[in-house]
């Protein structure tokens, strides 16, 4: 039976039982914003939150999550919960509030400046500093206290997402054992002699291993965490079972690739919404009917690859310069821990590099590169996916990417290409995209010449097979096996 939006609904139930279903993750589905004297939200970008959502309507219960939002403590109750989505209420969404000094350590300090870079294959140097350490600590206390209050004696399963908050499942079960928790890891598990210069990676570890069950995309990852407890701990480490023993408690190991909601994703794609978008964007940009329109959407991060696309965009059109006035990149970027340095310094590169490929290459009423930073509604985004006969998805490192599943779900027509970095979690499932490595300029600029060349008729057949693969493997089929595999244990 195909995994949909009912069938979770049904299963659930028998899955979870009577148990509580929280959600533990640093970002919040839904973003409460003063604009012009008036509160309206936003849905922020980013993979955990996208593809967490449509299960949250479907399973209710509470997300737990920092409320990030100008007027966020304007529309919560005495609780600071709120109703989620605004519109249609499904779930509550629990707000926990943190002060300048604990998101500055906690957030960009410990886990974008330590456990980012540690984490991707990206080159860049982890920074370990005490303070932010302790930050770190503190909010993620922060967040077990507040689950527990929700708690109380009730039963409760407690699902925690991602890297910010690697010690909460030893948190709760050291003050109430009989929580089931799991945590899943949106990002890659590094080998272990990258993971060996943390200097807190037992106190990290051991926040994993209190889970009942972790989660990873690939079981590459999952090889990488299991071969690093056996490194670095007295554990039993179990080949078979995939799970690791430690202080007599059994952890269970499994590769769970997210997804999207393929169908909403394609129903919405053919909205007369999405349609009027369209025609908005080609105006704005002055975009040719006949022109090939590439597309790249991201956060502005060094792991995401945005500098080395541009640079195959730049070597495209010095390779082949009959394709000037014909072909058009346009990058989506969205403006990301502007706090950091190095994200700074990436968007003053990116500023220069833009510029640079434009004043080279454009025409009086050309130009190569049009890089977007502001704020794209989720038709606004879908309307560029439509609009786009290629999507360029390079990352230097990356735990699955779902840019790149929106894209083919937006296709209805096939008409479409996706060039993938092979060094995604999607490139694993995704045999019918175009493979680039994203460091190595020459080929890639050899393939986007391909890929436009390629026959229609071939194009079509692999978004077909593209499409059907995301369509099987959605994000019901990733929750329900994750919740049935939590049910075994």
């Amino acid at each position: 039976m195909p995994w949909t939006k009912k069938s979770l609904k049904n299963r659930i139930k028998k899955i979870i039982g009577n148990r509580l279903l929280i959600i533990a993750s640093n970002r919040e589905p839904y973003i409460h914003l003063y604009r012009e004297g008036k509160i309206e939200y936003i849905r922020p970008v980013g993979g955990a939150v996208t593809a967490l959502d449509p299960v949250m309507r479907v399973c209710k219960g509470t997300w737990v999550a920092y409320g990030s939002g100008n007027a966020d403590k304007e529309v919560v109750d005495e609780k600071s919960e709120v109703r989620v989505p605004p519109e249609n209420p499904k779930y509550k969404l629990r707000r926990i509030w943190l002060t300048k000094e604990e998101e500055n350590g906690y957030y960009y300090g410990y886990a974008n400046k330590s456990l980012w870079p540690l984490c991707h294959m990206a080159y860049a140097r982890p920074n370990f500093d005490e303070v932010e350490w302790a930050y770190y600590k503190i909010v993620n206390q922060k967040f077990a206290d507040t689950i527990l209050e929700i708690v109380k004696n009730k039963k409760a399963f407690v699902w925690i997402q991602d890297y910010h908050l690697l010690l909460l499942g030893k948190m709760l079960k050291e003050k109430n054992e009989n929580l089931l928790t799991a945590h899943f890891l949106h990002i890659p598990w590094p080998n272990p002699e990258a993971f060996r210069v943390c200097p807190q990676k037992i106190e990290i570890l051991e926040g994993l291993l209190a889970n009942d069950l972790l989660g990873f995309h690939i079981r590459y990852h999952c090889s990488n965490f299991m071969e690093t407890v056996r490194l670095e701990m007295e554990a039993r480490v179990d080949r078979e079972r995939t799970s690791v023993t430690y202080g007599g408690h059994e952890a269970f190991i499994r590769a769970f690739p997210i997804s999207i909601d393929f169908d909403e994703n394609s129903k919405s794609a053919d909205s007369k919404e999405v349609e009027a978008a369209m025609k908005r964007l080609k105006h704005e940009f002055s975009t040719e009917d006949n022109a090939f329109l590439m597309v790249g959407l991201d956060r502005i991060d060094y792991t995401k690859g945005i500098v080395e696309k541009i640079q195959a965009v730049d070597r495209f059109f010095e390779k082949f310069p009959e394709y000037k006035g014909k072909v058009t990149f346009i990058q989506k970027g969205g403006l990301s821990r502007m706090h950091i340095a190095k994200y700074k310094e990436l968007n003053e590169e990116l500023n220069n590099l833009v510029e640079e490929v434009n004043w080279k290459h454009s025409t009086e009423k050309w130009s190569p590169v049009i890089f977007i930073r502001k704020h794209m509604t989720r038709t606004e985004v879908t309307a560029l996916y439509k609009m786009a006969d290629a999507c360029l998805v390079s990352p230097l490192h990356d735990g699955m990417n779902l840019v790149c599943k929106e894209y083919i779900a937006a296709k209805n027509d096939l008409n479409g290409a996706v060039l993938l970095s092979q060094f995604t979690g999607a490139a694993r499932e995704l045999g019918d995209a175009i493979f680039v490595n994203p460091y190595d300029r020459e080929n890639f600029a050899i393939t986007i010449k391909e890929v436009i060349e390629m026959p229609q008729a071939e194009k079509q057949k692999r978004m077909k097979n593209l499409r059907n693969v995301v369509k099987e493997n959605n994000i019901y089929k990733w929750a329900g096996k994750f919740l049935e595999e939590l049910k075994k244990i």
